[in-house]
């Protein structure tokens, strides 16, 4: 059976330095047992990532985090877009698809 999960969607707001506080203090608040009982997902803008990235991986934090959106294109003239092989390099492994602030 999968774990449950439970993501937090950041939407606009934190810059990176609040972003890292952020995941720093949930990454500690929680305990082994919650880790085992959930997946915690952040998803902050993308603009923070790169910052969340550095932080999980160098602390090895068992949080996991993914991005707000997710281009169709793989490559080309989409100015603004993300594509899923930029997300993957960054580490995420969850995408928010289909959110009606999207649409």
């Amino acid at each position: 059976m999968r774990k449950p999960l439970i993501a937090g969607n950041w939407k606009m707001n934190l810059n990176h330095l609040e972003a890292i506080a952020v995941t720093q203090k949930l990454a500690y608040s929680l305990e082994d047992r919650d880790y085992d009982a959930v997946e915690v997902v952040i998803i902050p803008p993308f603009t923070d990532i790169r910052s969340i990235q550095t932080l999980i991986d160098g602390d090895r934090l068992r949080l996991l985090y993914g991005a707000q959106d997710l281009s169709a294109s793989e490559s080309g003239a989409h100015t603004g877009d993300i594509s899923g092989s930029m997300l993957a390099k960054l580490g995420c492994t969850y995408v928010l698809i289909g959110h009606s602030e999207r649409r």
